[in-house]
């Protein structure tokens, strides 16, 4: 099994654990309350929320994956999203292990 299919499975038992937030708008609230461990953003997001969601991530110290476009991630989760926030911390740490290591 390769990173992208743990990562994409990892993601589903997260959004069944309702470790989750996801949507633009929840998320960046959620960033600004420092709730969000981990961010993935889809590699085929618009300009502006991309621009958004990075100086967001950079400005409260928060990693971000954007490998991977809003089909897999929407079919990973369940929902048509192009941004997810992690909140868990556990989920977050294994989310940046794998993703170091699939570059």
């Amino acid at each position: 099994m390769n990173n992208e299919m743990k990562i994409l499975g990892l993601l589903g038992l997260a959004q069944r654990a309702r470790q989750l937030v996801t949507g633009e708008d929840l998320v960046i609230r959620s960033l600004r309350s420092q709730q969000i461990k981990f961010i993935f953003l889809s590699s085929d997001a618009g300009k502006a929320v991309a621009k958004k969601i990075h100086d967001q991530c950079q400005y409260y110290g928060v990693p971000m994956c954007a490998e991977f476009s809003k089909q897999k991630l929407s079919q990973a989760i369940g929902q048509p999203r192009t941004v997810i926030g992690v909140t868990q911390t556990g989920f977050a740490k294994r989310f940046i292990q794998l993703t170091n290591n699939q570059k």
